[in-house]
């Protein structure tokens, strides 16, 4: 195949891969559950996160900005 043919069979076949349709509100009910959250622990995710950032001596991108030292 020609390289423009086999592009837009590549375009093509990632646009038939997105979704158009929207979340039906009676589809939010299962997405809102705590299985599907990221961390299993709300509580131990946030003392982790914040142990990273003091050791790192940096923080931002997860949050409010703070000192290195954790000492905040």
């Amino acid at each position: 195949m020609r390289r423009p043919t086999w592009l837009l069979v590549l375009g093509l076949s990632w646009l038939s891969a997105c979704s158009i349709t929207p979340v039906q509100p009676w589809e939010k009910g299962l997405l809102a559950k705590k299985a599907m959250g990221f961390e299993a622990d709300r509580l131990e995710a946030g003392f982790a996160e914040h142990i990273y950032a003091s050791k790192e001596a940096a923080a931002g991108g997860a949050g409010v900005g703070a000192s290195g030292c954790g000492c905040n």
